[in-house]
C-alpha cells in the first residue's frame, strides 16, 4: 500500500511519528506531507528518517515543483492525522493553500481523517457541519477519542490512538487488499539451515529470515494460505494463520518442501540454504590438538532446482541469488537452471541489504529478459514489491 500521511498543527502531531513507524512495519510506502504549523511541534527529520523519505512541507522547494496532482494518483490512500478544526475546514470547503489541501483535492483514493481537538472546537457547530460536508464528500472520518486533552479538561476530541488508526484504516481497506490470492496457496522457505558436524557445532549463515518472513506475511494478507518452511531463527511470524514448518538441516528443509509444493500455486524459495554440509558426522565433540583440522564437504540438496524440475504449468517458483561479484550474470544462470519464473537479486556490497538487516535492495530478473531494480527499502516494502511481482506475473489484479 502507498500512503500519504498528512501531518497538521496540532499537539497530536507527535504520535505521528509511531503511525509513520506502525505504518512502514506493516508493508506500507509512506510519503508525509505537514502544513507549515505543523513543524512547530515534529521537525520533518524525524518523519523522513522514519518514512526514508523527504517530508513534503509545500507545492514549492528547493528541490523545484512538488506535484501534487501526481502525489494524489500515486497512493492508495490518504491520510490525515492529526486534522486540526482549521485542516477539516479547509477540506471542507475546498480551500487550496497548501500542498495537504493541494493533494486532498487531487486524490482519487479513499481518504481518511483522524481529528484532533480540544472538546468545544470539536463540538462546534461549525466543525460538526465541515465534518458533516466531510463525509457526504466519501471521506472516512476515524472517531474522536474521549480523554485528557492538552487543554487539561477531560472530553471528546482526542485523536485516535496510532493503533487505532491503523485498525480502522485496515478495517476499511481489507476488502481492497486481501483477495489477490483468495484460494491460493503458497510455500515459502527462510532462515538459514544449519549442517551438523558434531553435537555442539554445525556450518551455517547470518541468515536471520527476516526477508521470508515478511514475504509470507505479504502473502498472507493478500488472501493465500501460507506454508513457512523456516529454518533455525529465533524470529516468527506476526500472523497466527501461517502455518510454520521448523526445520534445521538443507534436507530437512527439501523434505518439508516436496511434501507440501504438489498442492502449491505459488513457492518462494527465500532461505539461504547452505550449498555443503559435512561428509562425516561426529558423535562426539571434536577436540582440539596441535594439528589443524580437515573438512571434507558433500553438496547438499539443490531445493530450488529439485521443485523447477517437477514444477507444474499451473505453478510458479521464484528464487533469490544473494551475490557478492557478477552479480546479474550469476542470477540470470539461477533463473535459467532452476527453471524459476522470476528471480529475486540483492548484493553483498550494497549497503543495508542482506543478512541481518531490516533493509533491503533489490532487483526482480524476469525469464523475458526485463529487469527492475528497486531503491532500499524496509524489507516489509521489499515483500510487497515481490509479491506485487507476483500478481503481475500470474495475471492477476493487483491492489
Amino acid at each position: 500500500m502507498k500512503v500519504i500521511l498528512g501531518v497538521s498543527g496540532s499537539i497530536a502531531a507527535y504520535k505521528a511519528a509511531h503511525l509513520t513507524r506502525l505504518l512502514i512495519k506493516k508493508g506500507a510506502e509512506v510519503q508525509v506531507l505537514m502544513t507549515a504549523s505543523a513543524a512547530d511541534f515534529i521537525t520533518p527529520l524525524t518523519l523522513s528518517t522514519l518514512s526514508k523519505r523527504s517530508v513534503l512541507a509545500d507545492v514549492h522547494s528547493d528541490s523545484g515543483w512538488n506535484n501534487h496532482v501526481e502525489l494524489g494518483l500515486w497512493a492508495d490512500a490518504l491520510l490525515i492525522a492529526p486534522a486540526t478544526a482549521n485542516t477539516l475546514a479547509k477540506l471542507a470547503n475546498g480551500l487550496c493553500d497548501n500542498i495537504l489541501s493541494a493533494v486532498y483535492l487531487s486524490a482519487r483514493c479513499p481518504v481518511f481523517v483522524a481529528p484532533a481537538m480540544d472538546v468545544d472546537m470539536w463540538k462546534h457547530p461549525a466543525t460538526q457541519a465541515n465534518v458533516a460536508r466531510l463525509r457526504d464528500h466519501g471521506v472516512h472520518i476515524i472517531p474522536v477519542e474521549h480523554g485528557e486533552l492538552a487543554s487539561g479538561l477531560v472530553g471528546d476530541g482526542r485523536m485516535a490512538e496510532p493503533e487505532n488508526i491503523l485498525a480502522y484504516l485496515e478495517q476499511h481497506l481489507s476488502t481492497a487488499v486481501s483477495g489477490v490470492f483468495q484460494g491460493k496457496k503458497s510455500l515459502v522457505t527462510a532462515g538459514p539451515t544449519f549442517e551438523p558436524l558434531d553435537p555442539v557445532r554445525f556450518l551455517g549463515n547470518h541468515s536471520t529470515g527476516k526477508m521470508g518472513i515478511a514475504i509470507a506475511e505479504a502473502l498472507y494478507h493478500k488472501g493465500s494460505e501460507v506454508t513457512l518452511v523456516l529454518g533455525p531463527t529465533d524470529i516468527r511470524p506476526e500472523s497466527s494463520g501461517i502455518k510454520v514448518v521448523s526445520v534445521n538441516t538443507a534436507q530437512e528443509m527439501f523434505d518439508a518442501c516436496m511434501a507440501v509444493f504438489p498442492e502449491t500455486e505459488i513457492a518462494v524459495m527465500a532461505a539461504a540454504v547452505a550449498d555443503y554440509r559435512p561428509k562425516i558426522f561426529s558423535d562426539t565433540k571434536i577436540k582440539k590438538n596441535e594439528g589443524g583440522l580437515i573438512l571434507e564437504l558433500a553438496k547438499t540438496v539443490d531445493i530450488a532446482a529439485a521443485l523447477g524440475k517437477v514444477k507444474g504449468a499451473h505453478q510458479m517458483l521464484i528464487g533469490f541469488a544473494l551475490e557478492t561479484n557478477n552479480e546479474a550474470q550469476n542470477a540470470l544462470l539461477k533463473l535459467e537452471k532452476k527453471n524459476l519464473d522470476f528471480i529475486v537479486l540483492n548484493s553483498m556490497q550494497d549497503k543495508g541489504a542482506g543478512f541481518g538487516h531490516d533493509t533491503n535492495k533489490i532487483t526482480i530478473l524476469r525469464r523475458n529478459g526485463t529487469q527492475t531494480a528497486f531503491p532500499i527499502k524496509s524489507k516489509t516494502a521489499v515483500a510487497h514489491d515481490i509479491v506485487a511481482e507476483i500478481a503481475a506475473a500470474a495475471n492477476l489484479k493487483a491492489v
